[in-house]
């Protein structure tokens, strides 16, 4: 499974949506990304590529696309 097919199977399964719901979804755009859906899919992300994320880049997690950019720091070493 590539990267990317992980990090959006974690968004699928967290918030029970459909990949074509994925590019446009921002923080609190639908009822399960609120704070504990966010925190959810935030364990979700650090067990699927196995890091542990820092607070900040938690809270900055504001979307579908800074996700990914947040992922790529090199920190995490995610590649898309």
């Amino acid at each position: 499974m590539s990267n990317l097919e992980k990090y959006n199977n974690a968004f699928m399964e967290c918030f029970e949506i459909s990949d074509n719901q994925l590019s446009e979804l921002k923080y609190q755009d639908i009822q399960a990304w609120d704070s504990v859906g966010h925190m959810g899919l935030v364990a979700a992300l650090e067990d699927a590529f196995d890091i542990m994320m820092d607070t900040d880049d938690i809270i900055d997690f504001s979307s579908y696309e800074k996700g990914k950019e947040i992922l790529t720091k090199a920190e995490y070493g995610v590649v898309f």
